[in-house]
This record gives C-alpha cells, sequence and structure tokens, in this order.
C-alpha cells in the first residue's frame, strides 16, 4: 500500500533496520494510514509509534539523544523536527504482558523476538495492525487479526476474546466506547456483550484515567455517540451517575426534550462550534440538577434552583474525576450562572455589571457560549437571538474602560498635591481639561507632562478653565459615543 511517512519516522525505522533489528510502525498511526486508504481521503496521524525486536539498551546506542525511563521498554528519541508532533518519537520493543492483577496494570512485561505476539496483546484488532515502511513511499501491511477488514467494516472489536482483553485492563471497555465514538463506529457484538458483562470492573480504575477517556469522547465531533453507547452499555452510571438521572425525565411546556435528551442536544452543538472542554462540559452539565430539583409533572412542572443544585453536583463530579482545578471551578461556574437573563427590556448595565463581577470578565464569553448551547437543545432554531446578541453587546461595552479622566495618568489627589488647590470644582475641571487634551495626543498621557500641564491650568482664571474643562466633557461624549457605535455594529443591534 501507499502511505505518507514522515522523513523523521522513516530515519528512525532504517536507523533500526540498517542495525539489523526489525522496525514497524505500529498501533493507531497505523490504522489511521489504512483508512485513509480505505476512503481515499489524506489522513495524518497524531501519534507515531515504532516497535522493534531491539532492547530498550540497544535502541539507546542507536539513538545517543533518548531517554527511557519506565518498566515498558519504550525509549523517547528526541529528533530536531519543525513539527511539535515529531520532536520526540517512541520506539518500543516487542513484549508480552503478564496478568493484570489490578485490572490495570500488568503484573510483568518481557520482551519477545516476535512481532505476533507484541500485536496479541494489544486491545483491538484495528489498533493491532504494524506496517513495515520498505521504500520512501511503498509499506507491507501486517494484519493477523484483521484489523484492516474491520476497518472496513467499520467495527470496534477486540483482540481475541473481549472477556480476557477487558479482565486484563478494565480501562479498555471505557476506551473501546471512546473509539467507536471518535470514528462513528458501531461496536462488534461479543465485544459490546462483554462490555456490559465487565463494565463493573471499572470500579478498579482511577479516576483520572477514566476522566481522559471521557473527556476525549466529549472531544469527538458528536459526543452523544459516546454517552448513548455508555448508557446503554451500563459504563455511565458506573463513573457518572448523575447525568444518567435525567434519562427518561420528561420536561414543562418549554421544552419539547427530556432532560437527557436536552443535554446530549447542548453538549452536540458545543462540538459542533469546536469550543473547548470546559464549555462542553458545562453543556452537557448545565441542567444536570434538574431531575433532583423537579416539582410536579406534565407540562406545568418546575425545576426551581436547578442551576444552585447541579452547581453543587458539578463541583462534586468534576473534583470526583480529578479535572485540574481550574477546570472544576470554571465548569461549575458556567452551571451555576446558566440562566443569566438577556431579554433587552429586563436586564440593566447593573445586572450585567454584577454578572461579569461574579463569573470574571474572561468567562463571560464562554457563559454566553453554554447558554447558546441551551437554546439549541431546547429545540429552538437560531442560537443567537437578537436579545442575546444585545447582551453581549453590553458586557463588551462594559469591560472595556470608557473614555473618562479613570483613563488619565494623573487623578485629583496628585493634582490637589502638586497645585495646593483644596477640594473643588477647580480640580475637576483641570482633570476635564487634561482629558480633552489626551484624546487629542494620547502622547500626552504620562505623569511628567500631565502633572506640568495641571500647573499650569492651576493657574488660569477660573472662567477660562471652566471652558477648557467644558470643551473636554464634549469630546468625551463624542468619542464614547463613536466608540459605542461601533460596538453596536459589530454585534448587530441598535
Amino acid at each position: 500500500m501507499q502511505a505518507i511517512i514522515p522523513k523523521e519516522i522513516r530515519a528512525a525505522i532504517a536507523i533500526l533496520q540498517s542495525a539489523d533489528f526489525e522496525a514497524y510502525l505500529v498501533g493507531g498511526c497505523v490504522r489511521d494510514l489504512v483508512m485513509s486508504e480505505i476512503r481515499g481521503q489524506p489522513v495524518r496521524p497524531k501519534d507515531w509509534d515504532i516497535t522493534t525486536n531491539a532492547r530498550p539498551e540497544q535502541i539507546q546506542e542507536l539513538f545517543p539523544d533518548s531517554f527511557y525511563e519506565n518498566k515498558f521498554g519504550t525509549v523517547g528519541v528526541a529528533t530536531k523536527s519543525d513539527d511539535p508532533t515529531l520532536q520526540t518519537i517512541e520506539i518500543t520493543p516487542f513484549r508480552i504482558e503478564g496478568k493484570y492483577s489490578d485490572k490495570r496494570h500488568p503484573d510483568e512485561v518481557r520482551f519477545t523476538d516476535k512481532l505476533d505476539d507484541d500485536l496479541a496483546r494489544r486491545d483491538f484488532t484495528i489498533n493491532a495492525m504494524a506496517m513495515n515502511a520498505r521504500t520512501d513511499t511503498t509499506t507491507e501491511l501486517i494484519d493477523p487479526f484483521g484489523g484492516q477488514k474491520d476497518l472496513k467494516a467499520k467495527l470496534v472489536r477486540a483482540v481475541g476474546d473481549p472477556r480476557e482483553r477487558f479482565t486484563e485492563d478494565a480501562l479498555r471497555i471505557i476506551r473501546a466506547v471512546r473509539l467507536a465514538a471518535e470514528l462513528d463506529f458501531p461496536i462488534e457484538e461479543h465485544t459490546a456483550r462483554a462490555l456490559r458483562e465487565f463494565a463493573p470492573l471499572l470500579a478498579h480504575i482511577a479516576e483520572e484515567r477514566i476522566r481522559d477517556e471521557f473527556s476525549k469522547i466529549m472531544m469527538t465531533d458528536q459526543p452523544s455517540r459516546g454517552l448513548t453507547m455508555l448508557r446503554e452499555y451500563g459504563i455511565l452510571k458506573i463513573f457518572l451517575p448523575e447525568i444518567e438521572e435525567g434519562h427518561g425525565v420528561g420536561q414543562n411546556k418549554h421544552h419539547i426534550y427530556t432532560v437527557w435528551e436536552h443535554n446530549l442536544r447542548a453538549g452536540d452543538y458545543a462540538a459542533h462550534e469546536h469550543w473547548p472542554l470546559a464549555v462542553r462540559l458545562g453543556a452537557l452539565f448545565h441542567d444536570i440538577g434538574k431531575p433532583r430539583s423537579k416539582y410536579g409533572d406534565g407540562p406545568d412542572s418546575t425545576f426551581y434552583n436547578h442551576e444552585i443544585i447541579g452547581a453543587r453536583m458539578t463541583k462534586r463530579v468534576t473534583e470526583r474525576l480529578r479535572y485540574p482545578a481550574h477546570v472544576a471551578e470554571k465548569v461549575t461556574k458556567l452551571v451555576r450562572y446558566h440562566l443569566f437573563y438577556y431579554n433587552v427590556d429586563e436586564v440593566s448595565e447593573s445586572s450585567v455589571r454584577r454578572l461579569i463581577a461574579k463569573v470574571g470578565i474572561e468567562d463571560m464569553e464562554d457563559l454566553i457560549r453554554v447558554r447558546m448551547c441551551d437554546r439549541i437543545g431546547s429545540g429552538v432554531p437560531k442560537a443567537e437571538p437578537y436579545k442575546l446578541r444585545h447582551f453581549r453587546f453590553l458586557v463588551e461595552k462594559l469591560q472595556r474602560d470608557p473614555v473618562s479622566v479613570r483613563m488619565l495618568k494623573i487623578n485629583g489627589d496628585r493634582i490637589k498635591e502638586l497645585t495646593g488647590l483644596p477640594q473643588s470644582l477647580n480640580v475637576g475641571w483641570i482633570l476635564h481639561a487634561l482629558l480633552e487634551e489626551v484624546i487629542e495626543d494620547p502622547s500626552k498621557n504620562n505623569p511628567e507632562y500631565l502633572e506640568g500641564r495641571a500647573h499650569e491650568l492651576s493657574q488660569l482664571p477660573e472662567q477660562e478653565l471652566r471652558a477648557l474643562a467644558e470643551a473636554g466633557k464634549s469630546k468625551k461624549i463624542g468619542l464614547e459615543e463613536e466608540e459605542i457605535a461601533k460596538i453596536k455594529k459589530k454585534h448587530w443591534v441598535k
């Protein structure tokens, strides 16, 4: 088959082969290259892994600029590539793994001389292929378990007996779903049956490992695929039962979907817009508190304080899954404040200021994004109607520094100190007269000039000083109106 392989990878393989060692591409990069050929669409793998019958110390002899700090035999080889994904190449000896007493890590790792032994220990057939790069363009596929056939059939299938694969490493249970969600493949029948049977083994897995796979599902182009499979296979209730609580929970006359369906649709919209993980989690979790806050049933049921209950639940979930503190805090905040008012005739500048103070200006854009996800999840056609655009305009307007004397690098106290003036209208007039000059020439906004000019202005007759101040006020108003007009035009509001 034909495959475009980076020169850094080919060079590493050539060095190993020239020393009479076998060397192959293996794992996800091979899967991506085979898929590329099947679909007729070039795909550049994100990760490149090489396997060889050389031992770690032999690999290091061939690659002096390398490091080896793990028990699995993987040697990291540094390159001088300009591509960040190729600056370190991982080369691992063929290996066989012993029993997995803790359902996650092999009790022992032994090196072997046979490639087939190494491929047999891998999780899924589509990840258990190797590729021998014979020339610059021609490669040979080694596929003892039918990975290429399963790629063509669009199936995720365990290597060998799925019961053995999942009892060896229980993390493979959620990894199977993640892989199926990423590729939009169904899971093969026997593999799916084993997933259901052995899902409880995930209780043996560290929360951060589960978190990483869950986050990858959330970062797919349609997270609802993975989340639906997690629920159907009995996996979701193991590590995230709070989200599953919304399944089958009807809402009121303002909604056409259940809580579960609504949250999934909201998460999918965040993915559709390619928004970051925190926004996707915020969208998925924004109504997590509804099942526990529901009162009554039918079209008039209520969910009072569900955002407060949901924020508490989100905090517990994100902390339990060991998300970094800044992620946990942000997602919790997005859930807590997602119900902000944005009707044009109901929202005031003071209420927006209070919201900005609670949320932080750095997270306001993501809060608006979660609200857009909420809207689309409810089945409305527009993510951002006029009233939400108007709210966004207010946020931008209020976060910028208004044209005012506060912009000056001098204040009233300093003017009183320099001039000996008491607290009076004259001090304010001097500030506005200085502002007029700075608007005309921003370079004058430096302490040295302003202090000297303030002293000069303090010597002027009161009537002349007042006239200069009024000119500054007029110019300030005009410039402020001009800046606000630009922001309105940007957001298409009146």
